[in-house]
């Protein structure tokens, strides 16, 4: 393990208070949170079901702190199928040692196959019946990413395994554990470990109706996108090259809840609508659930089209 000296810490620890909207007087606790993920005394295990990965890759994508200091400084991570060294037996030896003794933090990524058990089995047990162990020995659940939050592209319409939410699946199973949602495609690392230490020592945080913390997903993207000027000005783009609100090519900032303008990506350096996307919504409980509502709204670029012609 990584030493750290207390101004590492205690840096980083600000940045959270920051991060969260808990003040400075909050530093000293988010400090003792840390220490505890790091010391091993908020183990934290790691589950994949119906997923790509891509939540995993975006923890390794993190940055202040980078993933090595997160995995190996602030976060005790006992198990993850992807990143774990053990493997096979091994592997499944420390996970299943992990149920046993209990009393850790769950992160699920993932949708659970819950029509087609046979869809996802780790170590010869289906996903769905090791789920259910893991999270009825866990302090906590947190549903990593989309597909673990609302289904995400593994339960859209018509999908073959009858994809369900973590939290739908486990509150089916009557598991009376917490479950946090932080949906996303991906979750931004700050949104994770964020979370976590707010569990740590401040109790679940304050979340809206789907389950997700409200620090993170209080506010529309529409609402602080810095194209919204345009939005009230009616001056809407035609192409992905144009100036002006992104509506009229599909943005959906203005049904999703997320902090993504604020908060950035890739380091701090972009999002989205400022590298001229408009916002698919993956943060959105409806987010690819229906065939019927394209990521991109190529129709109206055709009327457009068709009506300037």
């Amino acid at each position: 393990m990584f030493s750290m000296t207390r101004r590492q810490f205690m840096t980083y620890s600000a940045r959270l208070a920051a991060m969260t909207g808990l003040g400075a007087s909050a530093v000293p606790k988010i400090g003792l949170a840390l220490q505890s993920l790091a010391s091993g005394q908020a183990p934290l295990v790691w589950l994949q079901g119906q997923s790509c990965s891509g939540c995993s890759v975006s923890l390794l994508n993190a940055a202040h702190p980078d993933p090595a200091s997160i995995l190996m400084r602030y976060i005790s991570l006992q198990f993850h199928g992807t990143l774990s060294t053990a493997t096979g037996d091994l592997g499944m030896a420390v996970l299943n040692a992990n149920i046993k003794q209990g009393n850790y933090l769950l992160a699920v990524e993932g949708s659970v196959p819950a029509a087609m058990p046979e869809a996802c089995v780790i170590g010869a047990e289906p996903y769905n019946k090791l789920l259910l162990r893991a999270a009825s020995a866990a302090q906590a659940v947190v549903a990593v990413g989309a597909c673990a939050g609302f289904g995400g592209i593994p339960g859209a319409e018509n999908n073959p395994t009858g994809a369900l939410s973590v939290k739908e699946f486990l509150n089916k199973n009557q598991v009376g554990k917490p479950i946090i949602v932080l949906p996303g495609c991906p979750v931004h690392p700050d949104w994770l470990v964020g979370t976590l230490v707010h569990v740590l020592k401040f109790g679940v945080p304050s979340l809206n109706a789907d389950g997700a913390p409200l620090m993170f997903y209080e506010r529309l993207v529409h609402d602080q996108c810095p194209r919204f000027s345009d939005y009230e000005r009616e001056h809407f783009a035609r192409f992905f090259s144009d100036e002006g609100c992104l509506f009229k090519l599909g943005c959906l900032g203005p049904v999703t809840h997320a902090d993504c303008p604020k908060r950035l990506w890739n380091s701090g350096t972009n999002f989205c609508i400022n590298a001229g996307a408009p916002c698919i919504g993956c943060s959105a409980k409806t987010f690819a659930q229906k065939a019927s509502l394209p990521f991109f709204r190529k129709v109206e670029q055709i009327k457009d089209k068709a009506a300037g012609a």
